[in-house]
């Protein structure tokens, strides 16, 4: 049975952390899935670093199908999750149906990616009881909100607790993508469990 990872995002998803990651779940031969508030064409935006900017610049990238909506995701269907940074964090955590989403891949302990403003997300659980204790990282205009979790923010770029890995921002995607790849291809609790 081929893995399959669940990609939450929407409009306003960073390019690079939502196509980078949707590519190398594909190539690795699992089945990468584009779930967004709506199944609609999403779009993504770049984000860069310009001189003399205190903060980033955002720009129109390509677009994306989304592959399913929220409100029609069974999470217990997925053995991992990746939560792409960009400012679809600051929205898709409003959306009812996503607490019920994330919420089941940490308690059943699943690999979770989270980067650049993807920890955003993690707000909308309203239970700091998953990341008390914890160390993430997240885009630093984030730590804020990580801390607000419970957890500790990490200044380095990448890390990983347990089944959690988090990763600064796009320059940071092939250790975060090695990280979550090396805990995905470890055997899931779907793969282990009895067929009926």
């Amino acid at each position: 049975m081929s893995k399959r990872v669940l990609i939450l995002t929407g409009d306003g998803a960073e390019v690079l952390e939502v196509y980078y990651p949707l590519y190398r779940v594909k190539e690795e031969g699992y089945e990468a899935v584009v779930a967004a508030p709506r199944k609609k064409v999403l779009h993504t935006v770049c984000h860069d670093f310009v001189d003399g900017w205190d903060t980033y610049t955002e720009k129109p990238a390509h677009q994306l199908a989304a592959d399913i909506a929220f409100a029609d995701v069974d999470p217990a269907e997925y053995d991992a999750l990746i939560i792409p940074g960009g400012r679809a964090p600051e929205y898709i955590r409003n959306d009812a149906d996503v607490p019920r989403i994330v919420r089941h891949f940490l308690e059943a302990d699943k690999p979770v990616g989270a980067v650049c403003h993807g920890a955003q997300v993690f707000l909308a659980l309203g239970d700091r009881s998953f990341f008390e204790g914890r160390t993430l990282t997240a885009y630093n205009a984030c730590k804020l909100e990580v801390e607000s979790l419970g957890a500790r923010y990490a200044a380095e770029t990448l890390h990983v607790d347990g089944k959690l890995v988090s990763g600064h921002a796009w320059p940071d995607l092939p250790g975060f993508m090695r990280e979550f790849l090396g805990l995905l291809r470890q055997p899931s609790n779907r793969e282990l469990s009895p067929t009926v």
